[in-house]
């Protein structure tokens, strides 16, 4: 089982420029396997792709559609969202990211869609142990059991007001 590893740099409003402070408003797209397959992920996200139980999305600037900001999978756990994986794109990772936000973005998508489809913004997730404090500090994640999260309604709303505020 994969385990969420994005540290939330910063929960912004969108994604701001982690130089000039300049925001950017993002949409949340579907996404095909060409538009990733010769991108640097870290993660296999062909095997995200094939997945039948999965949904990707990719996080764009508004009006910038072809340069990926970062990637969710997600899939329907009947009663909630479950995240499968998040990546910020390779420019949007370490010390010298450039954008900002990118993670916190696409947790608030989770919860959004969640709220959508009917779930009241529940979503879960395995974290990475060392998030785990992490994620509970700044997005108000709980532990469910082990390394395994969730966000209730209150968390979810929480991240979509932060984000989804528009």
């Amino acid at each position: 089982m994969q385990t969420i590893n994005e540290k939330i740099d910063k929960l912004t409003n969108s994604i701001e420029n982690a130089f000039t402070g300049e925001r950017f408003l993002t949409d949340i797209l579907s996404v095909s396997l060409n538009e990733i397959i010769t991108k640097d992920w870290a993660f296999d996200w062909k095997a995200e792709i094939n997945a039948k139980d999965r949904q990707i999305f990719k996080l764009v600037t508004r009006g910038n559609e072809s340069i990926i900001q970062g990637l969710i999978s997600i899939s329907d756990g009947k009663d909630h969202i479950y995240m499968n994986l998040i990546e910020s794109a390779s420019f949007n990772r370490g010390k010298n990211k450039l954008y900002l936000g990118v993670a916190g973005n696409l947790f608030a998508f989770a919860c959004k869609y969640s709220f959508d489809v009917g779930y009241d913004g529940f979503v879960s997730l395995t974290a990475k142990t060392s998030l785990i404090k992490h994620y509970q500090e700044n997005l108000k994640a709980k532990v469910l059991s082990g390394s395994r999260m969730y966000l209730n309604s209150s968390a979810a709303n929480f991240l979509i007001n932060q984000y989804f505020n528009d």
